[in-house]
C-alpha cells in the first residue's frame, strides 16, 4: 500500500465544530489515491476519524476512516478530480496523530487489483470509463484497501504502536486455574505478565493437586491448591481490579496498563474488557463489539483481557468459582448477569494473544447457562442459542404488508403468512397502494373472507414509511410484524421466533435471517456507516456462514435490522412515533427507527431462529433518475441525523471496513 510518494502535510483549523481541521497535502493532488497512516489512543467507544471531500462546487461528502486496532492505522481513499478541499474530523478525546500521508495515482491501483482481487479488475475498468466515480471509488478500495481477516498476519505489520499513556495506580490481582498438565502454558502466561508495563499485579496460580513450580518464583506470585468453594474475596482480598487468565494467554505488554487505566476513567466502569488473537496458523484476531450481553451469554465472547473492579467485584466476591474445568463459562456468566450495561467499557485494541478454544468451550457456557436457571435452545460450536419465554396467552400479531400489484408476490406472502405459520394468534393487514391489477383485486376478494385479513386503501404516492405506520395504526395485535411484499416464508416457526425476543421488555426492533433465492445471507443485521451510510452486513455470503465469533449462530444485539421482516410491540413502535415519513419515506426509515429505538433504552435483535427468503426490492426495482436523486437527499438527512453512530457502530469493530459487506479489516 506503500509504494506510492510520500508527501508533506499540514493540518490547519478550520473553525468548523463539526470538521475542526483542514487537511493540506503537498502539491494539492486531484484525481488520485491518498493513503493515511495514524495513531489512535485506546478508548472506549472511539469515534472514528472522518474526513469531508469538498468539491468545487461546495458539495461534501463525509467519508469514515478505521479505527486503530494496534495502534495505529491505515486507509486508502481517493480524491476526486474537483476537489477544493479536505477537512478533518477527530475524536476529541484525543490520541489521534497523522504520520503520513503518501499519494498513488490510479495505475498502481488498478495494477494492485489486478494482482489482489483480479475479479474485480474488468468492473473497476469499465465504472471508470463510465465515470461512475463512487462505484469506481469502493470496487478499488474494497479490493486495495481491504484485508481479509485470514491476512491478519500481513495486516497488523504497519499498524503495530505500543502505548505511551500516562500510568495510573491500580492494584491488580490476577486469578490463573491450572492443570499440572498445562505447566508449561502458565509459563508462557506468567513470562507475558512479567513484561507489564504496569507492574502493580499480583497473580495466584491455582493448581489442581499440592505443589508448586519453582520456575514460578516471584514475590507477586502465590501459588495455591484449588478448590471449587474458593471465591473471588478468598484469591484476590485487598485487590483494585481483579482478572481471570487462562494457561496459554498472553497478554501485551501495554495490556495491564491499558485496561487499569480505563477503570480509573471518570466514566467509572465496573467491567473493561479488549481484544484477542488466536494463537493458530494463520493467526485469528477476535475483534469483539461493545457490551452486547446477549452474545455474551451465547458465547462469552469477553475472553482473557478483562478486569472487573468497584461494585461490580464486590457483587461477585462472594460467589464460589467452582471446578477448575469450565470457570472462564462460569466467571463470564457472572460477570454479564450482574454488570449493569453502562457501566462496561469495551476497548477496541488487541490486548492479548490466546490459543485455540478447546472443543468443550461451547459446552461449558452451556452448562453454565443450565446450571444458573436459564433455558438453552441448542449448543452449536461456537455458541448456545438461549429460549426466551413466550407470553401465555400468546398474543397477537399484526403482519402488516404494504403492496401493488403484482399477484405472485403478495399471493405468496400472504400465504406464507395465513396458512405457512405455525404461531397461533396472528391477523394480516395489508396496505394496497392502488392496485389495478384485475387478478390481485379478485384475489383480495377472496382474501376477505378470512376473518384474519384486513385490506386498507392507500392511493396516495408510494410512500412506504407512511403507508406502514397506516397499517400499524390500524393494527390490532401487541406485536406489529413489518413484512414486505416480496418475502416468501421458509419455516413455520419463524414468527414465534421473532415474538419471543419482541416481547422481551428491554428490546425494541427484532430483526430475522433473510436469505436471496439461491439461499446465500441478504440480511443478518444492519452496519451503521456501513457503504458510508448503512448497510446489511455479509450478503452473498454462504447462508450457514457463522460470522466473526460465531454470531451468525445465534441471537444478538445491532445497531438496526430491515423493515423487511421486522417485528416490535406496538406500543415501542408508537412511543417513538413510529417511522419518520416526514425525512425517510422511502429509504433508511427502518434503520432510523431502530437507532430512536435504541436511544429510547430499547435494544435491537437479530436471530438466526426466523428464517424467511427475500427477493429485495423486486416489487419497486433500483433507484434511477429521479429515485436516485430522492435517494442520496434521504441518505443525507440520515448521515446528518446519525453522524456519531456512523462513526462507531457499537456492534461492529472500527478495524473493520466499511467499504466491503463482509469482515474485513482494513
Amino acid at each position: 500500500m506503500w509504494s506510492g510518494r510520500e508527501t508533506a502535510f499540514a493540518l490547519e483549523p478550520t473553525g468548523d465544530p463539526l470538521f475542526p481541521q483542514r487537511l493540506s497535502i503537498a502539491g494539492g493532488p486531484r484525481g488520485c489515491w491518498v493513503v493515511l497512516r495514524y495513531r489512535g489512543a485506546a478508548v472506549a467507544r472511539p469515534l472514528r476519524p472522518m474526513l469531508r471531500l469538498i468539491r468545487a462546487d461546495g458539495r461534501g461528502e463525509d467519508v469514515v476512516l478505521p479505527g486503530a486496532a494496534l495502534g495505529a492505522a491505515v486507509w486508502l481513499g481517493y480524491l476526486p478530480a474537483d476537489l477544493r478541499e479536505i477537512q478533518l474530523a477527530t475524536d476529541p478525546r484525543g490520541g489521534f496523530e497523522l504520520e503520513r500521508v503518501g499519494v498513488r495515482h490510479r495505475a498502481s491501483l488498478f495494477a494492485e487489483c489486478l494482482w489482489k482481487r483480479p475479479l474485480r479488475f474488468v468492473p473497476a475498468l469499465y465504472n471508470d470509463v463510465r465515470r461512475d466515480e463512487r462505484r469506481f471509488r469502493d470496487i478499488l478500495r474494497g479490493a486495495c484497501g481491504a484485508t481479509p481477516m485470514r491476512r491478519y498476519a500481513n495486516w497488523r505489520r504497519d499498524r503495530i504502536r505500543a502505548d505511551d499513556g500516562p500510568p495510573v495506580a491500580c492494584p491488580v490481582a490476577l486469578i490463573l486455574p491450572a492443570r499440572r498438565a498445562s505447566a508449561a502454558r502458565v509459563g508462557e502466561t506468567v513470562r507475558s505478565l512479567r513484561a507489564q508495563i504496569h507492574g502493580d499485579w499480583r497473580l495466584v496460580v491455582a493448581w489442581d493437586g499440592p505443589g508448586s513450580d519453582p520456575a514460578l518464583a516471584d514475590a507477586r506470585i502465590t501459588q495455591r491448591v484449588w478448590s471449587a468453594q474458593a471465591t473471588l474475596r478468598d484469591l484476590t482480598s485487598g485487590a483494585g481490579a481483579v482478572g481471570l487468565l487462562l494457561p496459554g494467554e498472553r497478554l501485551t505488554p501495554d495490556a495491564l496498563a491499558i485496561l487499569a487505566r480505563a477503570l480509573m476513567a471518570p466514566e467509572a466502569p465496573e467491567m473493561v474488557y479488549g481484544d484477542e488473537v488466536i494463537n493458530s496458523v494463520p493467526p485469528v484476531p477476535r475483534l469483539k463489539p461493545d457490551w452486547s450481553p446477549d452474545l455474551a451469554l451465547a458465547t462469552g465472547y469477553q475472553g482473557a483481557p478483562m478486569l472487573v473492579a468497584g461494585g461490580l467485584l464486590d457483587r461477585l466476591g462472594g460467589e464460589a468459582l467452582g471446578p477448575v474445568d469450565g470457570v472462564r463459562a462460569r466467571f463470564g456468566l457472572g460477570v454479564t448477569r450482574a454488570v449493569q450495561a453502562d457501566r462496561v467499557a469495551h476497548l477496541p485494541r488487541v490486548l492479548a494473544s490466546v490459543p485455540p478454544p478447546s472443543a468443550g468451550a461451547s459446552a461449558a457456557q452451556a452448562d453454565a447457562l443450565v446450571r444458573s436457571g436459564a433455558a438453552v435452545l441448542r449448543t452449536e460450536q461456537d455458541g448456545v442459542d438461549l429460549l426466551w419465554p413466550l407470553p401465555e396467552p400468546a398474543p397477537l400479531v399484526s403482519v402488516v404488508i404494504p403492496s401493488r400489484d403484482r399477484l405472485d408476490l403478495i399471493r405468496r406472502a400472504s400465504e406464507g403468512v395465513l396458512n405457512g405459520t405455525a404461531y397461533p394468534a396472528l391477523e394480516l393487514v395489508i396496505v394496497d397502494n392502488g392496485s389495478t391489477d384485475p387478478d390481485v383485486l379478485a384475489y383480495y376478494e377472496t382474501l376477505r373472507r378470512d376473518p384474519r385479513v384486513r385490506i386498507l386503501s392507500w392511493p396516495a404516492p408510494f410512500d412506504f414509511s407512511a403507508m406502514t405506520n397506516a397499517g400499524v395504526a390500524a393494527a390490532a395485535g401487541r406485536v406489529v410484524l413489518l413484512l414486505n411484499n416480496d418475502i416468501a416464508v421458509l419455516r413455520a416457526d419463524w414468527l414465534e421466533a421473532l415474538v419471543r425476543q419482541a416481547c422481551r421488555p428491554e428490546v425494541g426492533a427484532v430483526g430475522a435471517k433473510l436469505l436471496y433465492a439461491d439461499g446465500t445471507l441478504q440480511h443478518a443485521g444492519v452496519v451503521v456507516g456501513l457503504g458510508g451510510r448503512a448497510g446489511h452486513i455479509l450478503r452473498r455470503r454462504p447462508g450457514d456462514a457463522p460470522g466473526h465469533l460465531g454470531q451468525m449462530r445465534v441471537a444478538h444485539e445491532v445497531s438496526a435490522v430491515t423493515a423487511a421482516c421486522l417485528a416490535v410491540e406496538k406500543h415501542k413502535f408508537d412511543a417513538v412515533g413510529g417511522l419518520d415519513a416526514a425525512a425517510f419515506p422511502i429509504d433508511f426509515n427502518d434503520v432510523d427507527l431502530c437507532l430512536r429505538l435504541g436511544a429510547a433504552g430499547f435494544k435491537t435483535i437479530w436471530t438466526p431462529r426466523a428464517v424467511v427468503a427475500h427477493l429485495e426490492s423486486t416489487s419497486r426495482g433500483p433507484a434511477v433518475g429521479p429515485a436516485r436523486l430522492r435517494f442520496e437527499r434521504e441518505a443525507a438527512r440520515f448521515v446528518a441525523r446519525w453522524r456519531d453512530t456512523i462513526r462507531h457502530d457499537p456492534f461492529y469493530h472500527p478495524a473493520l471496513s466499511l467499504t466491503t459487506f463482509g469482515e474485513d479489516l482494513e
